[in-house]
């Protein structure tokens, strides 16, 4: 089985996905990171060099390649893998895939995001909570009928890791 959790950036899915791996005694993957190393370059390098279509279509490939070769994996989607391409339907149609979207509320993923923005190239240059509110808002409208589809659906606002990990396991047992 494949488990893939998905979300805006900020909502835990490689916190939470390497917590569930070691638990399910699986591998865990960040497509990010995946991306990352087998391009030799950072996500906001690759975004800068050579655009946001080369990435997204790299980001489809790789996706491919690991819902092709792997089994017994947690993967951590990028916040936007499921809005792009045919993405979603490929991970939706697999009987050996079960998605997950990890929901948190505006507010908190603002809160959350506002204190890393340096570290997320996406946000770095917006100077101010409400900017960061507003910009994360717009997103989550675009992005929540792609994440809506997911198989499960976990509320994360005021849980604890613990009790995240609870409710997905419920899910997979």
């Amino acid at each position: 089985m494949i488990v893939a959790l998905m979300g805006y950036m900020g909502s835990g899915k490689s916190t939470i996905g390497k917590e569930l791996a070691t638990v399910l005694n699986y591998k865990f993957l960040d497509l990010d990171s995946v991306i990352s190393d087998a391009e030799k370059s950072s996500i906001s390098d690759l975004f800068k060099k050579k655009g946001e279509i080369y990435f997204r279509k790299k980001e489809a490939f790789y996706l491919n390649e690991i819902l092709k070769s792997e089994n017994h994996v947690v993967l951590a989607l990028g916040g936007g893998t499921p809005c792009y391409g045919n993405n979603l339907q490929l991970l939706l149609k697999q009987s050996k895939v079960s998605t997950f979207y990890l929901k948190l509320s505006l507010p908190l993923l603002s809160s959350r995001l506002f204190k890393e923005k340096n570290d997320r190239p996406l946000i770095s240059h917006i100077d101010s909570e409400e900017a960061l509110t507003e910009f994360i808002g717009k997103h989550l409208f675009e992005r929540s009928q792609y994440y809506s589809q997911a198989k499960h659906i976990i509320d994360i606002d005021g849980k604890s890791q613990q009790d995240i990990l609870e409710a997905i396991l419920m899910y997979l047992i």
